[in-house]
């Protein structure tokens, strides 16, 4: 699995609104500011983020986005599968199935790459947005201390 820049900057953005969940909307130019992300990009993040019901907006001067959901509810490999499409290395886990069926003398190879997608997913499908947020606490802290 690769994270791409869509993917990287999707969860940047969804942490940042994540450490301001319930205090409104947070506007585009902010977050790309304090994200290091360019603007345009964050729009077209934002609004496939919207699509997939991660984030809501609210229009006009006093406009931006909020997460549609507490954090604790947001996985990881939700996001990663919107931003970025299946987690296998390789193909979706179906497709993997598939080329393990029809080439049955690198089916070996195919069930690792399986192994290491049902890896990731697993890691990805229990880490909540909350869970990251803390870790980026957590790991800052002690980043700060040296």
């Amino acid at each position: 699995m690769k994270v791409s820049k869509r993917g990287e900057y999707g969860v940047r953005a969804l942490c940042l609104l994540a450490q301001r969940y319930g205090e409104g909307v947070v506007a585009i130019g902010e977050i790309a500011r304090l994200e290091s992300i360019p603007p345009k990009f964050l729009e077209s993040i934002l609004l496939e983020l919207k699509r997939g019901g991660f984030v809501r907006s609210r229009r006009g001067v006093d406009g931006g986005y909020e997460l549609a959901r507490d954090p604790a509810e947001i996985l990881l490999g939700e996001v990663a599968r919107v931003l970025d499409g299946p987690l296998a290395p390789m193909a979706s886990a179906a497709e993997l199935r598939e080329l393990m069926d029809r080439n049955p003398r690198q089916a070996g190879f195919y069930g690792v790459l399986m192994d290491v997608r049902d890896a990731v997913s697993a890691i990805l499908d229990r880490t909540t947005l909350a869970d990251v947020v803390r870790r980026n606490d957590d790991l800052g802290q002690a980043g700060g201390m040296t």
